[in-house]
């Protein structure tokens, strides 16, 4: 598609995530190219499969406090999470990754790129995601929501509303992601015809800085190695550098 100020559209970050989180960072990529299909990445497949093995062994590292919420890892976000609105029992994707790990519970493939992406969550113990840049209805928008922005969860049924206070990813639709990184929606996921993609690293603590630009060059180099997809562009982005043109 032939792409024009009619229908360019940004990532945009904007001012009231920052005057909550100044020292956040997120990694970004923009993925093109993408063949998400199973039958496209068979070559590979073993190799992502091994990539996601290894990892819910490797993130057991992270887990030294008996109690799972006194790690840093997690308690970093347990943090976060108690400066915005969120939904009663919300919390940060990595913690639940981390609490199935901890529990024996299986963490089960999804598609070629969710599975990479969880790899490297569970790797670093950072939250990771992707959305489907081709689904976005105007900018995608990491804010302070003022509420009712309708939302339907993987998973569920029926849709839901955003909470005033609330952080989340947003476009003019409604949510893409709700309470920050807890769930994505239908609307905006990864699927098998997904052929654009933003996937999204994040830290709240500065002295991470090394894994996540880590994490964000593993990210890039396991989706071109196992040919799922071409990253165009990797960045980190923070404060001072919030808006990145996405489509």
């Amino acid at each position: 598609m032939k792409i024009t100020e009619e229908n360019m559209s940004k990532f945009i970050i904007e001012q009231s995530f920052w005057d909550i989180f100044p020292e956040c960072e997120i990694g970004i990529l923009l993925i093109r190219d993408i063949d998400n299909t199973e039958n496209g990445c068979k070559e590979f497949r073993g190799q992502i499969t091994e990539f996601f093995e290894k990892a819910k062994d490797e993130a057991k590292k992270y887990m030294t406090e008996p109690v799972l919420s006194q790690n840093r890892v997690i308690s970093v976000w347990r943090d976060a999470f108690s400066k915005f609105k969120t939904k009663k029992g919300a919390r940060s994707s990595i913690e639940a990754l981390l609490k199935r790990i901890e529990k024996g519970k299986e963490v089960g493939t999804i598609n070629p790129l969710v599975d990479i992406y969880n790899s490297i969550s569970l790797q670093f113990a950072l939250p990771c995601g992707m959305e489907d840049i081709d689904t976005f209805n105007g900018n995608l928008r990491l804010t302070v929501t003022n509420g009712g922005d309708p939302f339907l969860a993987l998973g569920d049924e029926e849709t839901d509303y955003t909470l005033p206070g609330e952080v989340c990813y947003l476009d003019d639709e409604g949510a893409v992601c709700r309470c920050w990184n807890w769930r994505d929606g239908q609307r905006t996921m990864l699927t098998e015809n997904t052929k654009s993609a933003i996937a999204v690293i994040e830290s709240v603590d500065p002295s991470r800085h090394a894994d996540l630009e880590a994490a964000l060059d593993m990210l890039s180099s396991r989706i071109e190695k196992t040919m799922v997809g071409k990253v165009i562009t990797k960045m980190i982005m923070n404060k001072d550098c919030s808006e990145l043109d996405i489509k």
